[in-house]
C-alpha cells in the first residue's frame, strides 16, 4: 500500500518533531552538567514520548538517554554517599566525565542520523 501525499506530509512533520525533541533532550542533558534539574526534565520527556518513538530511528536514542540518566543518578548517589571517605569525590568526577561522554557520543550519532549503539 502506498502513502497518500497527506500521509507523507504527516510522516515528515512527525519525524521533524521527534528529531527536534531528541535534540532537545540531548541539550537538556548537556545543560544538566551545570543545572542538574534539566536532567529530570529530559528523562520525563523521554518517558512521556517513548511510545511515539517506538520503531523509529529515535527509539535507540531515547533508550540511551534514559539509561544515561539512571546510571548517572546511581553514580552521583554512590559518589555523594562516599564523599565521607573521600573516594566519593573520585566517583563523582568519573561519573561526571562518563555522563559527558554519553551525551557527546549519543548526540554525534544522532547528528549523523544513526541509531546509537551500545549499552
Amino acid at each position: 500500500m502506498y502513502e497518500t501525499p497527506e500521509q507523507a506530509v504527516i510522516t515528515r512533520v512527525d519525524d521533524h518533531k521527534l528529531n527536534n525533541l531528541t535534540m532537545a533532550v540531548y541539550v537538556l542533558q548537556a545543560l544538566s552538567l551545570f543545572v542538574g534539574v534539566t536532567a529530570i526534565v529530559a528523562v520525563i520527556v523521554n518517558y512521556v514520548k517513548l511510545p511515539d518513538v517506538i520503531g523509529t530511528r529515535y527509539e535507540s536514542h531515547f533508550r540511551w538517554q534514559i539509561k544515561t540518566f539512571w546510571w548517572a543518578l546511581a553514580g552521583y548517589l554512590v559518589g555523594g554517599l562516599l564523599t565521607v571517605v573521600l573516594v566519593g569525590f573520585l566517583i563523582l568526577a568519573i561519573t561526571w566525565i562518563w555522563f559527558i561522554y554519553r551525551v557527546v557520543k549519543g548526540y554525534l550519532a544522532f547528528n549523523d542520523g544513526k541509531a546509537i549503539e551500545g549499552r
